[in-house]
């Protein structure tokens, strides 16, 4: 077996490799941590149940019943997440959304989305 002519270098360079390896093991674990919401999901049914309030101006359908009402349906979830998000904090100002968005937790919220994102709506635009 090779024997290290400075046996204090190779300790402290098998030293720094575990830290290395460390800082990467937590570096990686923080990142998860901080991208929880990349893993949460929404019920796509228990969206729906909870939808019963939003179709009164957003349509059974997603679709707004007046024009003053933006369509919901196909909308992206992260957009509509971080949407009801910014209305139930104050972020986004509007005094009807506000009052219903109060009453919605991260579960909700994450459901409502996932319901309205799930429907047939929004469309890309090929351009030609």
């Amino acid at each position: 077996m090779w024997q290290p002519i400075f046996p204090a270098w190779d300790r402290r360079n098998r030293q720094v490799q575990m830290n290395n390896n460390l800082f990467r093991i937590l570096s990686v674990i923080g990142l998860l941590a901080v991208n929880v919401d990349i893993w949460a999901k929404g019920n796509v049914m228990a969206g729906q149940q909870k939808s019963q309030v939003c179709q009164a101006c957003h349509g059974s359908d997603g679709n707004g019943t007046d024009p003053s009402y933006p369509n919901l349906a196909g909308q992206h979830a992260s957009y509509l997440r971080q949407s009801l998000r910014d209305y139930r904090s104050g972020a986004r100002t509007n005094p009807v959304m506000a009052s219903f968005a109060k009453t919605l937790g991260d579960q909700d919220i994450e459901d409502l989305a996932a319901f309205y994102a799930s429907m047939k709506g929004l469309e890309d635009i090929q351009i030609k």
